[in-house]
């Protein structure tokens, strides 16, 4: 218990010096973030494209070996959500916001840099390729690894959902195991509560701006923007006074609804023909460069390229690793009594295949206007990536409608992410503890907004993704060791078990 409290001390201190630093001085926080993420991506980018594509060979694998026979759970234990329900919370978990503030912005952002460089049909394929593997089976690979540890050793094992339980189950008394341990789910803290703190600055700053296009477009003001901050802070308190229940899994799905309604309505309303063969061309250039594309480092480009690489999929992928902890508990949960086969076709499949469409359809949109000479939303990614998502809408009839549904879908995204990953952060700092107390949930739910203040006031999303970055660094190693863990149990567990899943 005292480890627990140590723990508990010092994450929350951690947290608390970077968050006010990061309001006191965010200019010098971003400085300092910058520098220490670009000499890591410098020197350490091939390990982590590396480290993700292996993972995601690990996941595949698992399918295809008697191992994808086992249950998460008892042999008896069924799934308790059904498939479809089980992919909507997975994906309102793990991507949310992210997918609504960048829809349209990032592909024409990609396309803006490759069309100087080459023709322009092959650098929109490029753009979409891009935003597609951002976003796709890698990111899940991450989650599916993470969850996929915490939940054998919880339900096959019986131990505490944490980072640090693989580590010190196979090596009961060590020292050295102890001490991994604990820094793991110190960085483990560390990852989410940065994470999120950058998820919330993506909110604010999206459902700020959509309600400044509601009320005739402008700049937004700051009022605005912190009006909105505190709006979603007095939203998510309150429930951290209660319990974690189903009311969270219903906002997430009512998010969810409303992103597929949002998708389904640009398809059927835009250049539906055009926005088809976007989204299926786009799901064929993807499967067949998804694995190449794991290992390209760009190393033989010029400095723009490898810069963009850096900024934009190396990035991207120590993003998903920072939300990996919460993301894995959260998943771990929902999946007890599916098999490894199920758990890892379900995660890895379903939300990339969502993610394709609604890049196909929200970019598809965008690479029409640019291909047939109209600039302004490429122009847009110049200057405002917050309203880009509003002006496609703006294009598109029933705009105030539509304009309503992202806004609330886009605030219950960042209320269930900050509510959730308060709970998780409560459970991990307190040494597992199932129901963590209310007053450590609310310290949690303070400190990240305090965190999101800090990245509210870094000025722009890049700054925003270098800090989610900086939180994420340490979490790439630790990442592969509970690979290595999952696979060492795997084997030894093979040896003491016949063959399972009473299917």
């Amino acid at each position: 218990m005292n480890d627990s409290r140590v723990l508990l001390a010092a994450s929350i201190g951690l947290c608390a010096v970077i968050g006010i630093w990061g309001v006191a001085d965010p200019a010098s926080l971003q400085a300092m973030a910058k520098e220490v993420v670009d000499q890591y991506f410098i020197s350490r980018g091939w390990f982590v494209m590396l480290s993700v594509t292996i993972m995601l060979l690990f996941c595949l694998g698992l399918t295809v070996t008697k191992f994808g026979d086992i249950r998460l759970g008892a042999d008896t234990d069924r799934p308790e959500y059904s498939t479809p329900t089980w992919i909507a919370m997975l994906f309102a978990a793990g991507m949310g916001v992210g997918l609504l503030f960048w829809a349209v912005a990032e592909p024409l952002t990609h396309y803006y840099l490759a069309s100087q460089a080459i023709p322009a049909p092959i650098a929109a394929e490029q753009a979409l390729l891009a935003s597609n593997f951002n976003w796709g089976i890698h990111a899940w690979a991450i989650y599916g690894t993470t969850a996929l540890t915490i939940a054998y050793f919880s339900f096959r094992r019986g131990t505490p959902m944490l980072v640090s339980a693989p580590v010190k189950n196979l090596f009961p008394g060590e020292t050295w195991a102890n001490a991994v341990g604990w820094f793991s789910d110190f960085m483990a803290i560390a990852a989410i509560a940065i994470g999120v703190g950058g998820s919330v600055a993506m909110g604010v700053f999206q459902v700020a701006d959509g309600v400044t296009v509601l009320f005739g477009g402008g700049a937004t003001p700051a009022y605005l923007v912190w009006g909105v901050f505190l709006v979603m802070i007095a939203a998510y308190i309150p429930p951290l006074l209660v319990d974690l229940g189903s009311g969270m899994a219903k906002l997430s799905n009512i998010a969810m609804g409303l992103a597929i309604a949002l998708v389904a309505y640009t398809i059927i309303l835009g250049p539906s023909e055009f926005l088809l063969n976007s989204v299926v061309s786009g799901i064929g250039m993807y499967v067949a460069e998804v694995i190449p594309r794991g290992l390209q480092t760009f190393t033989f480009f010029g400095d723009e390229t490898t810069q963009w690489f850096r900024d934009w999929t190396l990035t991207y992928m120590v993003w998903w690793i920072a939300w990996g902890p919460f993301v894995g508990v959260f998943v771990a949960r929902i999946s007890k009594g599916r098999t490894i086969r199920e758990f890892v076709l379900g995660v890895l499949i379903g939300p990339t295949l969502f993610s394709t469409i609604w890049f196909g359809a929200f970019g598809g949109v965008g690479l029409y206007e640019t291909l047939n000479g109209q600039g302004e939303l490429l122009a847009m990614t110049q200057t405002n990536v917050e309203r880009m998502t509003f002006a496609l809408l703006d294009r598109l009839p029933f705009a105030t409608i539509t304009t309503l549904a992202t806004i609330a879908a886009a605030f219950l995204f960042i209320v269930t992410s900050v509510v959730s990953a308060a709970f998780v952060l409560g459970m991990f700092s307190t040494g597992g503890n199932p129901d963590p107390s209310a007053k450590v949930r609310v310290i949690w739910g303070g400190l990240l907004g305090i965190l999101g203040a800090a990245m509210i006031l870094s000025g722009s999303m890049n700054a925003v993704k270098t800090l989610i970055a900086l939180g994420a660094l340490p979490f790439v190693f630790i990442t592969v060791l509970l690979m290595v863990c999952l696979t060492k149990a795997l084997l030894q567990d093979s040896k003491k078990e016949p063959d399972h899943a009473d299917r």
